[in-house]
């Protein structure tokens, strides 16, 4: 298989919506100390997603990546990519199914 059709495979199997470099919110947890994500949100008001671990936050532990980058640090996070807006989705672990509400 070359190279290009490497590629094309992994662009189509992306499973959101949206454009792969819309903004999204994370924690530090997530991208420094590799914690999992455990909250998922898909904002009402402007469509934004947020992929947090499920701890307590403050504003300076927020940062902000493309969605794609997201997807690539845990592909789970395709089983909520359907996620209606206003809705969140939570699990205990990794390995956790995805609860909606």
């Amino acid at each position: 298989m070359s190279i290009f059709n490497i590629l094309k495979k992994s662009k189509d199997e992306f499973p959101f919506r949206d454009s792969r470099n819309v903004a999204s919110i994370t924690c530090v947890h997530v991208l420094d100390e590799h914690k999992p994500i455990l909250h998922v949100n898909h904002d009402v008001d402007d469509g934004c997603w947020q992929f947090l671990c499920g701890d307590e936050h403050n504003d300076g532990d927020a940062r902000i990546v493309a969605l794609e980058e997201i997807y690539h640090l845990d592909k789970t996070i395709g089983e909520v990519a359907n996620l209606e807006y206003g809705k969140n989705a939570d699990r205990i672990s990794k390995d956790g199914k995805w609860i909606i509400s």
